[in-house]
């Protein structure tokens, strides 16, 4: 009996497919008292992670484990997701640091991408 259970468990762990998001564990996420806990999506999301360099006086866009300084390799890479996964949406990781011009450059670069369905990562607490 043990034997048929852990078939069936070695068969749908390999047939199910997980996504983890890749974040920035250095993004210290803005307090929003009212944010609320995202529904359970039912497309496939992605995030990208802007974070400040206070250096360089500029956000830095980290999108699937890779850092881009070229916008314009960002925008190609996010237009290639939206085409091969259907429905799919992004969730800006802004860090609490950003100055609103870099959210706005952040939104203008979605756009660009084609991305309409978005949302913000923030705290409650």
């Amino acid at each position: 009996m043990i034997d048929c259970l852990l078939v069936l468990l070695i068969f749908f762990m390999s047939i199910t497919t997980a996504s983890v998001l890749q974040i920035d564990k250095d993004i210290v996420l803005p307090v929003a008292p009212d944010a609320k806990k995202a529904e359970k999506a039912k497309v496939q999301e992605g995030a990208i992670n802007v974070k400040w360099d206070p250096k360089t006086q500029k956000g830095v866009f980290s999108f699937e484990g890779a850092t881009f300084d070229d916008t314009a390799l960002l925008v190609e890479r996010l237009k290639q997701r939206k085409e091969t996964i259907e429905g799919y949406r992004l969730i800006i990781r802004g860090d609490s640091r950003l100055p609103a011009v870099e959210i706005q450059r952040t939104m203008s670069i979605l756009a660009n991408a084609g991305y309409s369905d978005l949302s913000f990562s923030a705290l409650n607490q």
